[in-house]
């Protein structure tokens, strides 16, 4: 392990034989869809048990926990690490810690993890995020404190999250991309038609089969703690749909009316959904992998995370992925497979741009404008998604990166290990 710190490049490091092992994710379902009611915690819960199972692994064998969550949208909010943990069998005596860097948490629990692991402190880490932005409150800051006569004010903690009161609001910076670079709507449409179309094709040759849970009612019981019981939708059974994606023609998605500026290229269509979900994965040293005899589906390699102007916050994966291949000494052309968070259309081509991009291994299974992007959970299912088709491609080297709200971007390099 070798840290580097730039204050103009950012920070990274590299990693000695750390790996993610395998992992799992709920079905995305959309706002206020059939995932809408369950906590950010019972959607953990689901993931990680699955991601356990997948793995090859029981609770038993994790050393440490690290779970991101942005909108804490449940009563019991401030325990959701440790309650996923316990309740998916992990042992008590284990810790739990959440994470938080906004759109790159599911990223930053991977790193933590392999970090820990380096450090000697784990063998192995369960790494994850979920989301339930279906079930963000409406809030009264002060309101314990009383109101001054006629001033009752509330926000929408949803709405709120859009925007960077420092800066502009997200989509602004994606139309400041635009602008940077002269991306059309029409540009951004096709690219959002290619990411929905791509995700239907993997989706018809099943590629998202052992990703994606099945998810029904059930009752979370350990033997101590008291029940959780979930409940789905009546007559719900089986739901593994991402339930965001939804066909369309150009021709449909030209008509849509531009969101956040006059004439603007970003649409409802050319955005990434809001949706509910959560993805875990665990991750392991050398040692452990041996000792129980796993065929990890990916090595990771080295991590980097970089910040630049919020106004653009959008290209934050630039710097973080050229970061990230000089820690390696690896060109972007060594690179078979690229994972980028598509927060917006626009955003995803500026990046592409500026790194000089093959979109044809870019998300190659579709991205978020297709399927949504659960804040928290998006690092870690862009992380598995990249490692599964890695494997399946036999390609050597990927990247899994995202931009991050407030103007800073991570990026994760892996190695394929079964080639």
């Amino acid at each position: 392990m070798k840290g580097f710190h730039n204050r103009k490049k950012g920070f990274g490091i590299t990693y000695d034989d750390i790996y993610l092992v395998n992992g799992a994710r709920t079905p995305f379902g959309k706002l206020c869809g059939t995932l809408g009611q369950v906590s950010p915690t019972d959607l953990g819960i689901y993931a990680t048990k699955a991601a356990l199972e997948k793995s090859g692994i029981k609770g038993g064998d994790i050393d440490q926990l690290m779970f991101a969550n942005i909108g804490q949208c449940s009563a019991d909010s401030y325990f959701l690490p440790r309650h996923i943990g316990l309740y998916a069998g992990i042992p008590e005596g284990i810790p739990a810690v959440m994470l938080q860097r906004i759109c790159g948490s599911g990223f930053e629990t991977i790193i933590a993890g392999a970090e820990q692991i380096s450090l000697g402190k784990a063998g192995s880490a369960l790494c994850g995020g979920t989301e339930n932005m279906t079930l963000s409150p409406t809030v009264s800051f002060g309101n314990r404190m009383g109101y001054p006569l006629g001033k009752i004010d509330f926000k929408d903690m949803l709405w709120e999250a859009l925007n960077d009161t420092a800066a502009v609001p997200m989509g602004c910076t994606a139309e400041n991309i635009a602008k940077k670079h002269g991306i059309t709507k029409e540009e951004a449409n096709v690219l959002a038609k290619e990411s929905i179309d791509k995700y239907i094709a993997a989706k018809k040759r099943g590629f998202f089969d052992d990703e994606v849970i099945k998810m029904n009612s059930t009752v979370f019981e350990m033997e101590g703690l008291k029940p959780r019981k979930v409940r789905l939708p009546r007559k719900t059974v089986d739901f593994n749909v991402d339930e965001n994606v939804r066909p369309t023609e150009l021709e449909v998605m030209a008509k849509l009316p531009s969101v956040f500026a006059k004439d603007g290229v970003q649409t409802a269509a050319n955005s990434s959904g809001i949706v509910d979900g959560a993805a875990s994965v665990v991750v392991t040293g050398k040692d452990f992998i041996e000792n129980k005899g796993l065929k990890p589906l990916s090595k990771i390699i080295a991590s980097a995370t970089s910040a630049l102007d919020p106004k653009v916050m959008g290209l934050g994966p630039v710097p973080s992925i050229r970061l990230v291949l000089e820690l390696t000494g690896l060109d972007i052309d060594d690179i078979g497979l690229i994972e980028i968070n598509e927060a917006f259309a626009a955003q995803f081509i500026g990046c592409e741009r500026e790194l000089g991009l093959n979109r044809d291994i870019c998300n190659v299974n579709g991205g978020a404008i297709a399927l949504g992007h659960p804040l928290a959970a998006t690092g870690t299912r862009l992380s598995l998604t990249l490692s599964r088709e890695m494997k399946a491609r036999g390609v050597k080297y990927g990247i899994a990166s995202a931009c991050i709200g407030g103007g800073q971007g991570t990026a994760i390099l892996f190695e394929n290990p079964n080639i």
